[in-house]
């Protein structure tokens, strides 16, 4: 992986998508429905597809429409009375996505009656608008023309639904909740990510929709998985509300064994923030879907690591013995962290996925790749099982996904959490108060949450810093912060070779206990 990764570009800072408005969270279990078509059914389809050799997907895009720029592509709409189920007043709508650009190959699209009866779409241009595309007839109809994604729109907020999540492109997907716009990607699976060899990117070929009646609180999409190595069946329950769920069943089948099965994968993109000033000047502070990978391990803890911007590709692995959750984190949600008034990163979501059947030891993998623009996803975290995986035996994997701007609501609150990181020249103040360099570079840390509250400058409380081999720890020291009643760590450090990274560890300590996330930064090479 010698790049960053092409974004998918209807998250632009134009973006296609419209801002999408939920309502309350909803907490349970993965509802079952008495369908005569459902999971099992398509997890028989995976694994007879796995028996069989892997055929491409036709790819007989007309020019007309793959040479489309982002913006010509934005103006082909579907038509919103022409949404399915618009007229049968059910909170969930449907909206179809036309194929252009390098969204290629078409999706097969069902529905599910509440007879259980399967109900296939098929791809009709009069369902669209073209604005001022001069896209001739002949083109329209293309022989193999069809439909590339599905937006699923619900209303909380007014009467008209607006999107709150979208299937578009490989097994990507994004969601939203309450007052959020669309930011990072999931994906159904990733394969051999960062490896030199090339990754390999599975596609959802089929998808059915559960028809929702009027009461419905979630909608049920079923979907089937395809690519070289591997097939799969997917279950996702989708739960708008403040803080949107999908609950994901999944089962795999090999067809040969793969290096690297990266499980529950996230995808975005960070280009500068506190953490990795600009090196341009830009009114903007921070430009980024996401600020930090959390991790939650039963063993191992909470730990904390802002995201960086490298110079060349890192990548790097976290052990998770007993993972109970990880994700990429958007901490901050105050429009003065971004000013940007078009693509509101302030209201870009965090990811947080928990485990909801055994997933055994493995690790969390975090990619890191250069990129000199916010329009390439240039983060993917995912986890990877530290047994391998074998063709011939099943593989399930389920797991709930929460889209959230309520971060503190996924923590625990016995442990303080970085709030912000900066990054700062180490500096002392002479005797005539003047700043002077001191030769380090400093991190200023500002952990927060309830765990600090009451605590005052008379506490025994300290921080545990420590750097890897590459560089030392000039100092470190802990002062109250009244503003945020938290905490304020100041970490210095020099690097001995600038042209390797360098790993820095800090971490509150009360009385000789940890009470507090472990920060961890990878400073990246030549930068």
């Amino acid at each position: 992986m010698s790049g960053s990764t092409p974004r998918n570009k209807l998250t632009h800072r134009k973006g296609f998508f419209s801002v999408a408005v939920l309502g309350g969270l909803l907490i349970g279990s993965l509802p079952v429905e008495a369908l005569a078509f459902g999971f099992d059914d398509v997890a028989r389809r995976a694994e007879e597809l796995a028996q069989q050799g892997y055929r491409p997907p036709e790819t007989s895009l007309p020019n007309e429409l793959r040479e489309l720029s982002y913006a010509e592509y934005a103006q082909i709409q579907y038509k919103r009375d022409r949404d399915v189920w618009s007229g049968n007043d059910v909170p969930f709508t449907l909206s179809f996505i036309h194929e252009g650009m390098h969204y290629d190959s078409a999706i097969q699209l069902n529905s599910i009656d509440e007879e259980g009866e399967v109900h296939g779409f098929a791809y009709n241009p009069d369902d669209y608008t073209y604005g001022d595309l001069d896209i001739s007839d002949d083109v329209k109809h293309s022989d193999g023309l069809g439909i590339a994604g599905v937006k699923i729109n619900y209303a909380l907020n007014g009467d008209d639904p607006n999107e709150v999540m979208v299937f578009l492109g490989a097994s990507f997907f994004r969601a939203v909740g309450r007052g959020q716009v669309y930011g990072l990607s999931g994906r159904g699976l990733a394969v051999d990510t960062g490896l030199p060899s090339g990754e390999e990117f599975p596609r959802f070929t089929e998808m059915w929709i559960v028809e929702p009646n009027p009461e419905s609180q979630y909608l049920t999409i079923f979907a089937l998985l395809d690519s070289p190595s591997v097939t799969g069946a997917y279950r996702f329950v989708l739960r708008p509300g403040e803080g949107t769920l999908v609950d994901v069943q999944s089962r795999l089948y090999l067809r040969r064994a793969v290096e690297k099965l990266g499980i529950a994968p996230l995808t975005s993109m960070y280009l500068y923030g506190p953490e990795q000033p600009s090196s341009t000047q830009h009114y903007m502070p921070a430009i980024h879907d996401s600020n930090g990978l959390l991790i939650d391990d039963a063993q191992n803890g909470w730990l904390w690591r802002p995201l960086a911007n490298p110079a060349r590709l890192m990548m790097n692995r976290h052990a998770t013995p007993q993972l109970r959750g990880y994700g990429l984190m958007q901490r901050g949600h105050d429009f003065s962290d971004y000013q940007d008034l078009d693509a509101r990163y302030d209201l870009r979501p965090s990811v947080w996925i928990e485990p909801l059947n055994e997933w055994g030891a493995g690790s969390v993998e975090l990619i890191q790749i250069p990129t000199d623009n916010e329009t390439n996803d240039n983060i993917v975290s995912m986890w990877l099982a530290d047994e391998p995986h074998e063709p011939g035996t099943p593989l399930a994997f389920d797991y709930r996904i929460i889209f959230t701007t309520n971060e503190s609501r996924h923590l625990d609150p016995q442990l303080a959490w970085v709030e912000e990181t900066r990054r700062s020249r180490g500096e002392v103040i002479r005797d005539d108060l003047v700043r002077e360099p001191d030769g380090t570079l400093a991190f200023v840390l500002d952990f927060v949450g309830p765990s600090l509250e009451g605590i005052g400058n008379g506490a025994n409380i300290s921080v545990d810093a420590s750097v890897g081999d590459n560089g030392e720890l000039a100092a470190s020291r802990v002062v109250h912060n009244p503003a945020t009643n938290g905490w304020r760590v100041f970490v210095n450090v020099k690097r001995n070779n600038g042209n390797q990274p360098l790993d820095i560890r800090a971490k509150l300590m009360l009385d000789g206990k940890q009470v507090s996330e472990t920060w961890y930064y990878r400073l990246p090479a030549n930068g």
